[in-house]
């Protein structure tokens, strides 16, 4: 549902200076056009719930209002929650959904998973607008909210957005960040196994085909005659380098973590993710977690679907088995750039 078919209920208070409190009132949409920033009323079992923090979080009868950004900057300015903020970062379809849901589960952590302004921010970067830097740090602090019990935040971005990362840790300089990733065959395999590959691909190319030509200065054919297994490798490519370089312009604040290897041992891969973070881990917490239900469920719609390691191993097989010919293009697509680019060739 579109936030402009939200309307804005009158029990919401309309005091921007009630913004600052909290994070009750969520800042799910910032409109370029209008300059405003869509509130919506999200209670901490809201946020739990949430997958992602789009248009998919609305609904009917939701308590809602849009309020002048400059009001909302205002508001801010006296803000007095300043929560510890970091970062999740990650290439696609690489577990950051689970990551993110296994961090809420330790006491004090409020998780943002996937904030709509994220992506919009992202363009406005893309685009040079000169306004962005104001508009991202006070969205910084209201990512900074929290409530009673709120210790840290964690916000879990898109994966386009990753583009944005070296911006917000600029912006952010006590803020950590873990980035996810999968090596090129697996991730290859993972979105030919993803039953709307084709729209997720499609969605995002001409971005990433964007991001390689003029960001990173490779030599590319036009991205719409790419077959889905290109599309794949291009898509990788695109991330894959904007990790490196976030890597490289942050090296002692960002943890590289290959979602492969935290499967296999989720002891280790967690204890890194909350030394990173400076989150205290709960008694108990690590020799429970194979027992967690969260590792159990599809963390993108855990209400909806089962999902274990082992089925996670078994649609990867089929994947390499239905789609030989689409991962072989990819593969080659890859070693294509690799000759091109040391870069592609040193990540590969």
């Amino acid at each position: 549902m579109d936030a402009a078919k939200v309307p804005a209920n009158p029990r919401m208070s309309d005091s921007s200076s009630q913004i600052a409190k909290s994070a009750l009132q969520y800042p799910q949409k910032f409109d370029t056009a209008r300059d405003a920033v869509f509130f919506i009323r999200l209670s901490q079992e809201g946020y739990r719930k949430a997958s992602f923090l789009d248009d998919r979080v609305l609904e009917p009868g939701m308590e809602s209002q849009w309020v002048r950004y400059a009001q909302v900057e205002s508001a801010m300015r006296e803000a007095s929650g300043d929560h510890p903020l970091h970062f999740i970062f990650h290439t696609g379809h690489v577990g950051s959904t689970l990551l993110s849901r296994l961090i809420d589960d330790a006491s004090g952590v409020l998780g943002l998973r996937e904030p709509l302004p994220l992506r919009t921010f992202a363009e406005l970067q893309d685009q040079n607008v000169p306004q962005l830097d104001t508009r991202l740090d006070t969205f910084i602090k209201l990512w900074r909210r929290g409530f009673a019990d709120t210790t840290h935040v964690v916000l879990k971005a898109t994966s386009s957005s990753g583009r944005l990362a070296t911006r917000l840790l600029n912006a952010s300089p006590t803020s950590q960040a873990v980035y996810l990733n999968l090596r090129a065959e697996r991730y290859l395999a993972t979105l030919l196994a993803g039953a709307n590959a084709m729209v997720d691909l499609r969605g995002f190319g001409a971005e990433r085909a964007s991001r390689l030509t003029i960001r990173f200065g490779l030599s590319l054919p036009s991205w719409t005659r790419l077959s889905v297994g290109e599309l794949a490798a291009m898509s990788w490519a695109a991330e894959s380098l904007t990790r490196a370089e976030t890597k490289a312009a942050f090296s002692d604040r960002v943890l590289i973590l290959d979602f492969d290897l935290l499967l296999a041992d989720w002891v280790t891969g967690l204890a890194a993710v909350f030394e990173k973070f400076g989150i205290p881990l709960p008694n108990g917490f690590l020799a429970n977690i194979e027992n967690s239900a969260v590792l159990t469920r599809y963390s993108k719609a855990p209400e909806q679907y089962a999902y274990s390691p082992m089925l996670r191993s078994q649609l990867l097989n089929q994947a390499r088995q239905d789609h030989a010919l689409e991962l072989t293009k990819g593969l080659r697509f890859l070693e294509g750039l690799a000759k091109q680019d040391s870069r592609v060739a040193a990540i590969l």
